[in-house]
């Protein structure tokens, strides 16, 4: 394979995480090792959106401590975006799209292209791929797994994941233990609401609250991967309360009734998929329960904070999100291209994880969902049992401590100098 000599553009996609800036850390510290090759180190501002419109900053002026900090920082440095590239239903816009990437690829001698993001984002870098090959313009494209919904197939688990769930058990422990030390006579009901449409890998993590202790919250894991009878589910709540005074659930925003349907979907709003917004599964629950049972009941939303607490990430995940974008470098300028890194655990005879990467063709990656396996979640579908244990704890071993400053973390930030526009604006 002959040496690609080229500059090289980062950018990140889809909703952040506490890890996802690890991964442009380790894609910046990796292609400074490879100064023959890579000359210039760009990054799209706000992704694929940013890129049509020629917003690119150059990365080589930003302090080398800044780099070694970013792995540390929530959000996403490079902004991020929800742009997608939609040959089925928009092809005439989607080629205009491309025409502009590849506009600006070679106005900036783009050789190198990474992109950070989950199902749809290692789409894009797909049909990028393709493209880039159909044109006849020499480029590596390698797509870098990120979000805290883990549903990328093919890779052990996604950078973000580890610590979400991290946040997330940690918190429903905190809650639990407030909620028990507030349980009367009469019981009462939490219902902590976390992120994930179809797949329930957040939900799922957070029974690692338990400690192997059957009394310990959370009670009841509800997971979009099973359609539940609200009713059965009504009387797990009552038969838990009945056993120890009070009952904490955690439900992924997504969960499914019998019929098939998301109970908390607001169908006369879509998202920008066109998908229904989910507007409290939580909170129709937490009614139907104070209706049937007249338990007092309360909802928890965590949102964002449950994938900007970079103060409690893991440190196995940010590792591992640094480890994919080195990884993906050294990929690309060993000529390889239309790839994603995945993550690969290795365990060890005596009992730990090492933890190594791999590759992954993009086109079995784009717009593949990966679900919690039925396997691992209790028969009567309540609970995961003791498998998801054995497969999430490893991933949230080991503690990041943040720059403290006044007693709050201290967060890098880039300072985005901008490249030179050299193209018309976008029309």
């Amino acid at each position: 394979m002959s040496q690609l000599v080229g500059n090289l553009l980062v950018a990140q996609s889809g909703g952040p995480t506490a890890a996802i800036n690890a991964s442009v850390a380790g894609v910046v510290t990796e292609a400074g090792r490879h100064p023959d090759t890579i000359e210039e180190i760009y990054g799209g501002l706000n992704g694929i959106y940013g890129i049509l419109n020629e917003e690119i900053i150059d990365i080589q002026e930003e302090q080398r401590a800044t780099i070694d900090a970013l792995r540390f920082a929530p959000a996403a440095a490079l902004g991020t975006c929800r742009y997608k590239i939609d040959f089925k239903k928009k092809p005439e816009k989607a080629a205009q799209d491309m025409d502009r990437l590849f506009e600006v690829f070679k106005a900036h001698n783009i050789r190198y292209f990474f992109y950070a993001g989950g199902n749809d984002s290692q789409d894009t870098s797909h049909k990028i791929h393709l493209e880039a090959e159909k044109r006849g313009w020499e480029m590596r494209v390698i797509g870098v797994p990120k979000t805290i919904d883990n549903d990328l197939p093919h890779t052990d688990s996604c950078p973000g994941y580890g610590s979400a769930i991290k946040y997330c058990a940690t918190t429903v422990r905190e809650v639990g233990m407030d909620v028990a030390s507030m349980a009367t006579d009469d019981g009462s009901c939490c219902i902590i609401e976390v992120m994930g449409r179809s797949a329930g890998w957040i939900a799922a993590g957070t029974v690692l609250a338990k400690g192997g202790n059957p009394a310990n919250p959370p009670h009841i894991v509800l997971l979009p991967e099973i359609q539940y009878d609200v009713d059965e589910f009504v009387a797990k709540v009552k038969e838990t309360i009945a056993a120890y005074g009070y009952c904490v659930v955690v439900v992924g925003e997504g969960i499914k009734n019998k019929a098939g349907e998301e109970i908390g979907a607001d169908k006369t709003r879509l998202d920008a998929f066109g998908h229904p917004v989910l507007a409290g599964a939580a909170e129709k629950l937490k009614d139907y329960i104070q209706e049937k049972l007249n338990t007092k009941t309360r909802t928890v939303m965590l949102g964002y904070a449950q994938r900007a607490a970079a103060h409690w990430a893991s440190l196995t995940d940010i590792n591992n999100g640094f480890a994919c974008g080195e990884a993906a470098v050294r990929a690309a300028v060993g000529g390889q291209s239309g790839y994603m890194v995945k993550i690969v655990r290795n365990p060890t005879p005596n009992g730990t994880i090492e933890w190594s990467t791999g590759l992954q063709p993009l086109g079995d990656i784009a717009n593949v969902e990966h679900f919690v396996p039925r396997e691992w979640i209790a028969e009567d579908g309540f609970l995961p049992n003791q498998e998801f244990v054995n497969y999430a704890g490893p991933l949230i071993e080991g503690e990041v401590r943040p720059r403290m400053v006044n007693g709050l973390p201290d967060y890098v930030r880039l300072t985005k100098n901008k490249v030179e526009k050299v193209l018309p604006p976008r029309g």
